[in-house]
């Protein structure tokens, strides 16, 4: 087995950054739109019913509308590529109308903003189902090499972490009253400089990256109004197949429940931080969680992300995504001595283990799903269909993430929490330290055993790409 890659599959550096600052976007707004959402309720007296319709719906319409754009994208034909025209365009407008869908005013009654935020929500969405599932796509194409997939995925993730660095301090950005004379003040300009930052910075892929033959993708079909119940017919075909194979239904499932188990106690950190280490004195706590996220991305980008790199083009993908799971599992457990009320800052001696599991997650996952794009264009032939094998993946995470949120505000009823209350009890505390370490350890072991018999090895992957380029060529 060969350690090196070959020249005609390396990535320049240049399309890596390119591909990065995609990868940067696709993380910046459903980031900003989850924390600019809690001013929903604060800066535009939305009442958290109406603001629970508009965190739910536009999510279900999302998770619908990224399969469509999938097949869209894997059957285009044009001369500019299936994946560039896309991102560029996406991009723009996905920029443009965060920037409206946050024009809101207090002026306005409750129900005007709730209509508009609906209404725009949807189009936005359109926008950057448009953008993003073509980038990932992209991201599946750029190399056919067993390495040099992992390497660009984990150079696209640190600079997708930056997006996480940035986003906590939203919050303290837009209540700070030395900064914006209103909060609504604060999300209406700050949505303004987030547009803008991922207009620049999501168009570059669409420039600099460079997409597959297209002149050597055969049986894409025809895009037109007219034959929109054969394509969905089709579409539906393909999701089917996709269902069908078996490493890839290993890796949405191992996604899910690492993923999700993490979603699910998300809030939980910034609760233990707040009612005990501080004993539910905001002002003590500060800007601890800010940090405590922060430097948790910091080190999924600068530390975890290129160790499991390393570790995955040496020991292979699989035997790296479980070394990884397990050492997030130790810094798990190490939370329940390092959250100490006498030190706060041992709280971040568990950061750097847990980082392991996201960092080490969405690196392996995205490349070892651009090797099951290979294995089903072998057993299933063209079109290749890294859009709709993209979109699926992501389509699983945003179905699981929802349900994550559900579950997780279930668990605090559970136990007791109190979301009024200033003090909350010492038994329901440890009822919430129990819970934030036991729900994402339990569900990282489930995915170990999950991925266990993961079979689509760096031998099998290189004996597939053989085959493909002695039956249609090299890409």
């Amino acid at each position: 087995m060969t350690n090196t890659t070959e020249e005609n599959v390396r990535i320049p550096i240049v399309q890596k950054m390119a591909f990065g600052a995609g990868h940067l976007v696709n993380n910046l707004l459903p980031g900003a739109l989850g924390v600019f959402s809690f001013f929903l309720l604060t800066a535009f007296g939305m009442s958290p019913f109406l603001a629970g319709i508009l965190g739910g719906l536009p999510r279900i319409y999302d998770a619908l509308i990224d399969p469509i754009m999938g097949y869209i994208t894997d059957n285009t034909k044009s001369r500019w590529g299936r994946r560039r025209p896309y991102i560029f365009v996406g991009a723009i407008f996905s920029g443009i109308f965060f920037v409206l869908l946050w024009q809101l005013s207090v002026s306005n009654s409750e129900m005007y903003n709730f209509w508009y935020f609906l209404i725009m929500s949807l189009v936005f969405l359109t926008a950057n189902a448009v953008f993003a599932t073509p980038l990932i796509g992209l991201g599946y194409e750029m190399s056919s090499d067993y390495k040099e997939r992992t390497r660009l995925m984990a150079f696209s993730q640190t600079i997708g972490q930056m997006a996480w660095m940035i986003v906590p301090w939203f919050w303290v950005i837009i209540a700070d009253p030395k900064i914006f004379t209103t909060q609504a003040e604060g999300v209406r300009t700050l949505s303004v400089a987030v547009g803008l930052v991922c207009v620049v910075l999501g168009i570059l892929p669409a420039i600099f990256c460079k997409e597959i033959d297209q002149s050597q993708i055969e049986n894409r079909s025809e895009l037109s109004f007219g034959k929109i119940a054969s394509a969905l017919k089709e579409l539906f075909g393909s999701i089917v197949k996709i269902g069908k194979n078996a490493p890839f239904v290993r890796l949405c499932a191992a996604t899910f429940l690492v993923f999700n188990g993490f979603q699910m106690v998300g809030s939980f950190s910034y609760f233990i931080i707040v009612f005990y280490l501080f004993k539910g004195d905001y002002g003590m706590a500060g800007h601890w969680p800010a940090w405590f996220s922060t430097i948790s991305a910091f080190a999924t980008a600068f530390m975890v992300i290129p160790i499991v790199s390393v570790m995955a083009n040496k020991w292979g993908k699989r035997n790296a995504f479980i070394a990884s799971t397990f050492i997030s599992i130790v810094g798990y457990i190490l939370k329940w001595w390092c959250f100490n009320p006498s030190n706060p800052w041992l709280m971040f001696i568990s950061v750097p283990f847990m980082a392991f599991g996201i960092g080490g997650l969405f690196t392996l996952m995205m490349s070892m799903t651009a090797d099951v794009c290979d294995l089903d264009e072998l057993e299933n032939g063209m079109p290749r269909k890294e859009g709709t094998f993209g979109a699926v993946y992501w389509w699983m995470v945003k179905l699981g993430q929802g349900l994550a949120l559900m579950l997780g505000g279930f668990v605090l009823e559970i136990i007791g929490f109190q979301a009024n209350a200033k003090i909350q009890t010492m038994e329901t505390l440890n009822y919430l330290r129990m819970a934030d370490i036991i729900i994402p350890a339990g569900t990282a072991l489930l995915a170990v055993w999950v991925m266990w018999n993961y079979d689509l090895t760096e031998e099998k992957a290189k004996t597939i790409k053989s085959e493909l380029e002695s039956r249609r060529g090299k890409l």
